[in-house]
């Protein structure tokens, strides 16, 4: 038996599978977010381990035998979270996340110092990448900065109170801005510019490989029989990409969630950071991947459906029959999905979410299905920026809260212009992959007969007349879209 953990923004999701890799159970708690000011996004790192406790017991309680007899865990996590240790192996605060936004000037400052930076680590400095955290930390908080013993990224807290030791993954330690990418090392000359040094790094692994076992204590406390594996693991969406089966050239994957992503592998190292493009090693050794990241996804739908006491399913229907029953092009209003900023193919934090070309006559179902429309807009944004550099792909799978709405992944094939595959368990995509992680950290098992493409559900084909409408209402979109990052930062200053 193995478990995937996925650390997510929201929720801990474990999943419990077989040899075989069928799902034996499932359990998911909740993780509360704080918001102390506009911009900033924190939590702290106990409530992930006691919400993994929780997710544990569930499973116990309920599949007491299979969940005995676990051999390994792998963890997915939510990248980029600055996770700051003492000597004594306390929190020093909360954990500063994905998509906070407060350390711009830092990036600037980053890419000021060491013009080598794009090149080396593939990437351009954003505020949501670990290391310009690090430098808010020193100017804002020189006393909590003074006291780091380690910097962990999220799931590496959750191995550390497993394990008791400090390791990451090549696929979440691509997102720290300390990371050679091509070479898979981390760079002093990066950890320098943070006034960081390798001590304060922990050990890099492979996903694929062991990390160590269970402490004996808390071996015992879980009611595990045997002593538990802990694999490398990977960053989320490298997680779900191996949940999907998706490590090849000629493979990319959509994850439709809180945030939007277009994720797609490559054999070798390349870079576009003109557009925003994050290259990152995949969590199996020789293998790189491309991703565009738009920070607000299906937020955007739930922010709106909220601010009108709509039930989320219901507002999809009211979206679809807006589009098949009264789309008109030239009357229908414009989203730009940028709740909180932009990374791919903008990388602009000022950037915020706006209606346009309301009249009298606009219709909340007008608007919700232009939240929809918007955010595949941002889609194909990242889908462009990715395959500028990366080959184009024969298979695109689709994973995340909106590939449950038919309506929208039919809208998305469409804009993309390309056939979508939805597959069976799509949703439990980085816990699949983190539990296939654990498999291949037993050692007992080889890449190519675990990572395999999950069973089709469904598939979806792009409409030529839909294809068509879109494509021009997505040229006014970006036009609107240039318009506001023109003065985005004089508004919002």
């Amino acid at each position: 038996m193995f478990i995937g953990i996925d650390l997510g923004t929201s929720s801990i999701k474990t999943i419990l599978i077989d040899e075989n890799q069928k799902t034996i159970g499932f359990a998911t708690h909740s993780i509360e977010l704080s918001n102390p000011t506009s911009g900033f996004f924190e939590q702290n790192p106990d409530s992930w381990f006691t919400a993994t406790l929780k997710c544990f017991d569930k499973l116990k309680n309920e599949f007491p035998k299979e969940y005995r007899a676990t051999q390994s865990i792998g963890i997915s996590g939510q990248m980029h979270g600055a996770t700051l240790i003492g000597k004594d192996l306390s929190v020093l605060r909360p954990c500063i996340l994905w998509n906070d936004t407060r350390s711009m000037d830092q990036c600037i400052e980053m890419e000021k110092k060491y013009p080598l930076l794009r090149e080396l680590t593939g990437n351009i400095a954003m505020p949501g990448f670990t290391a310009p955290k690090l430098l808010w930390i020193k100017k804002n908080e020189p006393n909590i900065f003074n006291n780091i013993y380690k910097i962990l990224l999220p799931k590496d807290y959750l191995r550390l109170k497993f394990t008791g030791l400090f390791f990451t993954e090549m696929s979440d330690a691509s997102g720290s801005l300390w990371l050679d990418v091509k070479n898979r090392q981390w760079s002093e000359e990066l950890l320098n510019l943070t006034d960081l040094n390798l001590s304060h790094m922990p050990e890099l692994v492979e996903g694929s490989d062991s990390t160590g076992v269970f402490s004996s204590r808390l071996k015992e406390e879980l009611c595990f029989e045997k002593n538990i594996i802990v694999a490398g693991g990977a960053g989320d969406q490298a997680a779900g990409a191996i949940g999907l089966g998706v490590i090849n050239q000629n493979q990319s994957m959509i994850s439709l969630g809180t945030s939007g992503v277009y994720f797609s592998p490559t054999s070798k190292f390349s870079s576009n950071t003109n557009q925003a493009v994050h290259s990152f090693c995949h969590c199996i050794p020789g293998i790189w991947h491309h991703m565009s990241v738009m920070l607000s996804a299906t937020n955007c739908f739930n922010w709106l459906c909220h601010m009108h006491g709509l039930e989320v399913r219901a507002a999809l229907d009211k979206a679809r029959i807006f589009f098949n029953e009264k789309f008109m092009s030239d009357a229908t209003p414009y989203f730009l999905p940028y709740l909180s900023g932009e990374r791919t193919p903008h990388n602009n934090p000022y950037l915020r979410g706006s209606f346009h070309m309301l009249n009298t006559a606009t219709s909340l179902d007008s608007m919700l299905y232009s939240v929809i429309e918007g955010i595949s807009f941002g889609i194909r944004d990242g889908y462009e920026a990715v395959h500028s550099v990366s080959p184009e792909s024969e298979n695109i799978y689709i994973t995340g809260g909106g590939s449950k709405s038919d309506f929208w992944v039919d809208l998305m094939a469409s804009v993309l212009n390309q056939r979508i595959i939805l597959g069976e368990g799509s949703d439990l995509g980085p816990a699949l992959g983190a539990a296939r992680l654990a498999m291949l950290a037993t050692k007992k098992y080889n890449t190519s007969e675990i990572v395999s493409n999950i069973k089709t559900i469904k598939e979806f084909f792009p409409s030529s007349r839909v294809a068509e409408r879109l494509q021009n209402r997505y040229h006014v979109w970006k036009e609107i879209v240039n318009v506001n990052k023109s003065i985005a930062k004089k508004i919002i200053n």
